[in-house]
Formats: C-alpha cells, sequence, structure tokens
C-alpha cells in the first residue's frame, strides 16, 4: 500500500459524526443496529472527556475517511499487565481488500508494544468467517473454550 493513500491517525473531536456513522454501520452489517444507542455526547465523553479511556484510531484513504478502530486498556491478571481490548476493527465495504484493516489493527499492536502490553484481544461473530480469517491470517487464534457472559443495564 501507498503510505500516501492511507493515513491512520488519533481521532479528533470533528471525527465523532464519522465514528458514530461507523458504529451503526457496522451494527447494520452485524445484524444489531436496534442495538445502538451511543451519541456524539457517549463518544464525547468517553474519547475526548476528562475522564476518556477510550482511543479512536481512524483510517483515511486518499484523504477520505474509510475506517475506524475503537479500543481501550483492560488488565489480565494471569499475564500481569494491560493489555488492549478492541470493540470495533470496521473499513467501509467500498475500502476493503485495500490493507486499510491489517493496517488498523497493526497500529493497535505497535501501541500494545510500545506500552509493553502482553495482549489484545475482540469477539468476532461466528458467522463473520471473513472476519475470522482476516484475524487468524494475522495469527490470532479464537478462545473456543471460554464463553462470554454480559449482564445490561435493565438487570443492574
Amino acid at each position: 500500500m501507498d503510505e500516501k493513500t492511507l493515513k491512520i491517525r488519533n481521532a479528533e473531536v470533528e471525527d465523532i459524526p464519522q465514528i458514530i456513522s461507523m458504529i451503526k454501520e457496522l451494527a447494520d452489517y452485524e445484524k444489531l443496529l436496534d442495538k445502538v444507542k451511543t451519541t456524539e455526547e457517549n463518544i464525547y465523553d468517553v474519547v475526548f472527556g476528562p475522564n476518556k479511556f477510550v482511543d479512536v484510531l481512524i483510517a483515511e484513504y486518499e484523504a477520505i475517511i474509510c475506517g475506524q478502530t475503537i479500543f481501550f486498556k483492560n488488565f489480565s491478571t494471569f499475564v500481569g499487565r494491560p493489555g488492549y481490548y478492541i470493540e470495533d476493527l470496521y473499513v467501509k465495504p467500498e475500502y476493503r481488500g485495500k490493507g486499510i484493516g491489517r493496517e488498523l489493527l497493526n497500529a493497535v499492536i505497535k501501541k500494545a508494544k510500545e506500552n509493553n502490553f502482553g495482549r489484545v484481544e475482540w469477539v468476532v461473530l461466528d458467522w463473520n468467517i471473513s472476519a475470522r480469517e482476516f484475524y487468524q491470517n494475522r495469527g490470532a487464534f479464537p478462545l473456543n473454550e471460554w464463553i462470554i457472559y454480559r449482564l445490561e443495564e435493565d438487570k443492574f
């Protein structure tokens, strides 16, 4: 990939509408659009506010925003070091196949290395074969013996 055509950068406040748009595009693809409740205010608070804890990297291809990865720090008691959890890695369909997803993932991995973190983790829907193959080609492996549990707000 020509480095002049692809730029990975930290998100800026002005990117919030695009961030929300891509969150919704990903949710729509995952058949979960009805679950998206986030607002521009939510994104501002967690990415740019005084108690920020989420990072967003934006991919620009030929100066057009075409993808993003949203991630945050977690901690492994087993490894004894922090890591990153990738909440979203998304590339708009018309920009896929250009190595943009790989570069977004590599940017998170690079930040993990720079911070001496122990791991980078994420989840993939079981039916999303193309995403599973993408990650496995990078050297990632599924943790089939672990089951994700979730407790939602209405059960608090």
